[in-house]
């Protein structure tokens, strides 16, 4: 599936330095979980899995962000937990700092290992494990 033209248009607004990040981590992505839609979500790129989100980047202040919306429940090392839900991020400064076999691993992971966001409203707030 090719990329969604926002992901791209969202790309080119940014600097060389983020936007060689932002490619890297896009096409590791993109193989990892081909089933999954790729599109603009609160402004940033994000894949969904049957309506759930799985795994989004955006600009921080100080660096790239990449977090998996139930990165918590990886059984994998290098996700710093992140928000009042179950998301783990790693971030990141420059493109060599993409490990490719680590994303790779937690892509996997996200795969098998998912928290129901997709119906967090309907749920009164409150995520609930729907692993695959």
């Amino acid at each position: 599936m090719a990329r969604a033209r926002e992901i791209d248009d969202f790309h080119a607004r940014h600097p060389a330095s983020d936007r060689a990040i932002f490619v890297a981590l896009a096409e590791v992505i993109e193989r990892g979980l081909p089933e999954a839609v790729g599109r603009i979500w609160h402004a940033h790129p994000v894949w969904f899995l049957d309506g759930n989100p799985i795994v989004g980047y955006n600009r921080l202040k100080d660096a790239v962000r990449l977090m998996f919306w139930s990165g918590r429940s990886f059984d994998e090392p290098g996700l710093t937990p992140t928000g009042t839900f179950q998301a783990g991020e790693v971030r990141y400064t420059d493109v060599e700092q993409v490990d490719v076999d680590d994303l790779v691993r937690w892509l996997a992971a996200a795969r098998d290992v998912q928290w129901d966001y997709e119906h967090i409203r309907t749920n009164r707030g409150l995520v609930t494990r729907t692993d695959f």
